[in-house]
């Protein structure tokens, strides 16, 4: 049988890189949409039948289309393929691959850029929440060189500025999803959190580290990544996220006092690999469990003051900055708006083809 051929474009969004897809190019059918996106990725470990490079910051996928409401320009429902195991998980968001629905939205005519920048808010599906995004589109076309530098990513680019509207609670329902500022897993006090991304925030000195491992040294660490799992398994329910084995969230993010300048260092697992860098959301979140009095991150930091706070987040390519617009006016603080910067990359664009056949077993 002919193969099925798909139109895409695939981005460098931030430090991660997806496949993206009109909407309308994509099956109704959930199940059958899901295989699709398994096979344009590859399926296995090493997904050598596809695009995705076996790693989860390369398994990513977008799927963009016209919006839905009002106050929005374009819909974006992210899509998680979870390497080694095939599966599809569109419970997160993810702030690397929407710093490239914009420029992808152009590209594809959804959207018509302005002179000099445009503006383009996203319908964030998969939380029901908004994100505005400033692009530069000098003559009304998407530019993608520039000198912004983001750590992880080599090179510098156009700025692409992303404006997190109250985002907390995007996941779970609430900013704290289990009702409290920490919780304690298997002897482990803890803070879970959801600012964009849900997040269970440790200290690193409780796992008898130091928060300077190298995430080789972390991932080669059978021990933790198990004791990790264990609570992981065990505080998903508890965040309103049910059963989280088979879901790319809750991260786990070890926090540890920063070395470079920074608020906090962290050492993400997203959520069994640790991150190169960090995610976008995932350090928003982090960030927000700083300046949570209670939270055990709270006690490694020197809150900013203000109401407007600048937070570098160190991670291991080198530090991620938040600027998080703040109402302090309650005991538990009110995140108005996150920001951060980011840039993308236009890196192909054409027809993809996938197997025209059921039989998509693992190889």
């Amino acid at each position: 049988m002919k193969q099925l051929e798909v139109p895409f474009m695939q981005l460098r969004g931030g430090s991660s890189k997806g496949l993206y897809f009109l909407r309308s190019d994509l099956p109704l059918d959930e199940a059958t949409r899901n295989d699709i996106l398994v096979d344009a990725v590859g399926r296995g470990a090493r997904q050598i039948d596809g695009l995705g490079g076996g790693d989860p910051l390369t398994s990513k996928v977008a799927i963009v289309g016209p919006a839905s409401r009002d106050d929005a320009d374009v819909d974006f429902l992210f899509a998680q393929i979870v390497v080694g195991e095939d599966l599809v998980d569109t419970t997160p968001n993810c702030g690397n691959i929407l710093a490239g629905v914009g420029p992808y939205a152009i590209e594809a005519g959804l959207i018509q850029g302005s002179d000099e920048s445009t503006r383009v808010t996203v319908h964030m599906v998969n939380s029901g929440k908004l994100c505005e995004l400033q692009l530069c589109t000098p003559g009304g076309a998407m530019e993608y060189e520039g000198d912004a530098t983001i750590d992880g990513v080599p090179g510098t680019g156009a700025p692409i500025i992303c404006n997190y509207l109250d985002v907390a609670g995007s996941i779970c329902g609430s900013l704290l999803p289990t009702g409290s500022v920490s919780d304690e897993v298997d002897g482990v006090t803890m803070t879970c959190i959801d600012n964009g991304m849900p997040v269970v925030v440790l200290r690193a000195a409780d796992f008898g580290l130091s928060g300077r491992e190298s995430p080789e040294q972390l991932n080669a660490d059978e021990v933790l990544k198990k004791r990790l799992e264990s609570i992981r398994l065990q505080i998903g329910p508890k965040m309103n996220l049910g059963d989280v084995a088979d879901k790319a969230i809750p991260k786990m993010c070890l926090v540890s006092p920063a070395e470079r300048g920074g608020l906090i260092s962290t050492r993400t697992f997203i959520p069994h690999k640790c991150h190169s860098a960090v995610g976008v959301l995932g350090a928003v979140s982090a960030a927000t469990a700083c300046i949570l009095p209670g939270s055990v991150a709270f006690d490694l930091v020197d809150v900013p003051a203000g109401d407007v706070k600048q937070i570098s987040v160190e991670h291991p390519s080198g530090e991620f900055s938040i600027s998080l617009d703040v109402d302090d006016s309650s005991a538990i603080p009110r995140i108005r708006k996150a920001g951060v910067l980011r840039t993308a990359r236009l890196l192909s664009r054409g027809v993809l083809y996938v197997p025209n056949s059921k039989k998509r077993g693992k190889p």
